[in-house]
């Protein structure tokens, strides 16, 4: 359900959309959950967004950006300083639009696993979507470790079963096999066709993704690799509003950095381990 500054919207008559972001709408529209706008500005920056983290999704598929776990990471040293923990740290003298269109430009230089290809989605997607000098003034303390955000993504997980092409959505492997940890889960970006990139694997169905991991199962697991019921997303609306000011808070507090060496785990899982770190201090 949508409504828009307190009316329900029933169709699309009032939105110019093409057959992508018209996907996109009809979902947000099925959706038993109400997604509610203040004006038709968030509803139609929503739905670009969500159709550009598409395009990031379809790019870096393209690209020459390999999977690595952290130990093995690799950046463009021009643009970023890659740290002992295996983070790409945005480099003083670099622009953040410059560094994250480095990424897809020069992707042969780039190794990084799942959970920080999600994030370098967002980013590019959102580079995408606002103009380059609000990006720049946004983001200028990037730093790319697993599922460490900026605080104006505002990432959050959703517990629903219905997806919207643009999510974030998380396939389980429960019984990895301990040579390949690595596999214990694949990052997904849920596409307009249903089918999902993981970064790793590929655009493929949710079928192909699940033999996938569960080719990397442990000797006499009977468990197969599962669809979590919980997904990720930025907060749209907020980045709707902030990203239409003119003027940015430049000493916004930033979330810390939890460095903790395990390759493609879920947003829930870090926030899990980013939840303790605030609690114990």
């Amino acid at each position: 359900m949508i409504r828009v500054a307190g009316n329900n919207l029933q169709n699309a008559n009032y939105l110019s959309l093409d057959p992508i972001e018209r996907v996109i709408f009809n979902s947000l529209l099925s959706d038993p959950l109400t997604y509610a706008y203040q004006s038709m500005y968030e509803l139609e920056f929503e739905i670009t967004l969500r159709k550009n983290i598409m395009n990031s999704a379809r790019l870096m598929n393209q690209s020459q950006a390999e999977f690595e776990v952290f130990a093995n990471s690799r950046c463009n040293p021009e643009f970023w300083t890659r740290t002992i923990l295996g983070g790409f740290k945005l480099k003083s003298n670099v622009e953040p639009a410059d560094a994250i269109e480095d990424i897809y430009l020069n992707s042969h230089l780039y190794g990084f696993e799942c959970a920080t290809a999600m994030l370098i989605i967002y980013y590019h997607s959102v580079l995408n979507t606002i103009d380059k000098q609000q990006f720049n003034r946004l983001f200028k303390n990037l730093y790319l470790y697993s599922w460490h955000a900026d605080s104006d993504l505002r990432l959050q997980n959703i517990d629903t079963e219905h997806l919207i092409p643009g999510d974030i959505v998380y396939f389980k492997n429960p019984d990895v096999n301990p040579r390949t940890p690595w596999w214990q889960g694949e990052n997904a970006v849920v596409m307009e066709d249903g089918s999902y990139f993981g970064h790793g694997i590929g655009i493929t169905s949710a079928d192909q993704i699940l033999n996938f991991l569960n080719q990397n199962r442990r000797s006499g697991s009977t468990r197969s690799a599962y669809l979590v019921k919980t997904l990720t997303r930025p907060h749209f609306r907020y980045l709707a509003n902030v990203t239409s000011m003119r003027t940015i808070i430049s000493n916004k507090p930033q979330l810390e950095v939890i460095h903790h060496d395990e390759p493609s785990i879920p947003s829930s899982k870090y926030l899990y381990y980013l939840n303790m770190f605030y609690l114990k201090k």
